[in-house]
């Protein structure tokens, strides 16, 4: 029983990651990470961060994305599904 439990959290927490990546230009190198607090999955919710500012410039933007890390699934399980936090990055061209 115990091992089949293991098997399930195991697989819960790796099958789950999401990552969304728009490349504008290029690679780029990382310039702003932030954790963006959602409630509910993000239901009815929205969060934004200006790239342009970020990167001085909206030319200047090499990439834009969002993941759902192993570490947002934990919490989110924690809470059960209250808590549930994504990864967002901006990466610039230098």
């Amino acid at each position: 029983m115990k091992k089949m439990l293991f098997a399930v959290v195991v697989i819960a927490l790796t099958a789950g990651c999401a990552k969304q990546t728009f490349n504008i230009n290029g690679t780029g190198s990382l310039a702003k990470e932030e954790m963006q607090t959602f409630f509910i999955s993000g239901l009815g919710q929205s969060k934004e961060m200006d790239a342009a500012k970020v990167c001085g410039g909206a030319e200047k933007i090499a990439k834009v994305e969002v993941q759902w890390t192993p570490l947002n699934i934990v919490l989110g399980m924690v809470t059960f599904g209250i808590y549930t936090p994504r990864d967002a990055r901006v990466y610039c061209e230098k």
